[in-house]
């Protein structure tokens, strides 16, 4: 985080959001929920991650976020869309730390078959990535085990959009759920590794969701 607090990082999200690249609301809400994230993150893994994969990044939130704050985080941010890449690409520049933080534009069921990064983020995050079976299938491929997949739920949270037996066959365990700032977050901790053949294609994704 450089000296000028959070003037960089709430400029480039301010960009973000000229581009649509944000949702409705001021940045600053943007902001918050982004912390509320980190703090929920924190609580369960009881320390700072190392290595984080943000999915569907999109305008920065959580992803950029979590990257200036945690100075010592690997971050990955994972987003299909190539504007939303190049704008990713410039906001880390902006804020000096392309050093240690990564863009990848492409689909991140495909992202998470490379080798590098198969199994090897402490956490994961995602807010609207996708529904609960899309974002647990892809993120099963990134967490390690051990690691938590956190993501941001509507208002008041439903452990019940995340069934246990679902999650098991794909290494996670029961879900939980944290509030932090006010907001709610499902927090899924993987247990044993995950099949080599998950996430399965875009296509089977789609047309045969795990739940």
């Amino acid at each position: 985080m450089s000296s000028d607090g959070d003037g960089a990082l709430l400029a480039v999200l301010e960009r973000a959001r000229g581009h649509g690249f944000l949702g409705p609301g001021p940045v600053a809400d943007h902001l918050e929920h982004a912390r509320g994230c980190a703090a929920a993150a924190i609580g369960v893994l009881g320390h700072l991650p190392a290595a984080v994969v943000d999915l569907g990044t999109g305008g920065g939130v959580p992803g950029l976020v979590l990257a200036w704050d945690w100075p010592r985080a690997r971050i990955e941010l994972v987003d299909a869309n190539a504007r939303r890449g190049d704008h990713l690409r410039q906001a880390i520049t902006d804020l000096g730390i392309e050093s240690r933080v990564r863009v990848h534009t492409a689909r991140a069921e495909i992202v998470a078959h490379d080798p590098a990064l198969r199994e090897s983020a402490e956490l994961v995050t995602a807010r609207s990535f996708g529904p609960p079976a899309l974002t647990a299938e892809v993120g099963a491929g990134f967490a390690a085990i051990g690691g938590f997949l956190v993501v941001s739920e509507p208002p008041g949270g439903d452990v019940g959009r995340w069934p246990a037996a679902s999650l098991e066959l794909l290494g996670f365990g029961p879900p939980q759920l944290v509030t932090a700032g006010g907001r709610s977050y499902a927090a899924i901790r993987k247990k044993v590794g995950t099949a080599t053949s998950m996430p399965r294609s875009t296509k089977q994704l789609a047309k045969r969701p795990a739940w």
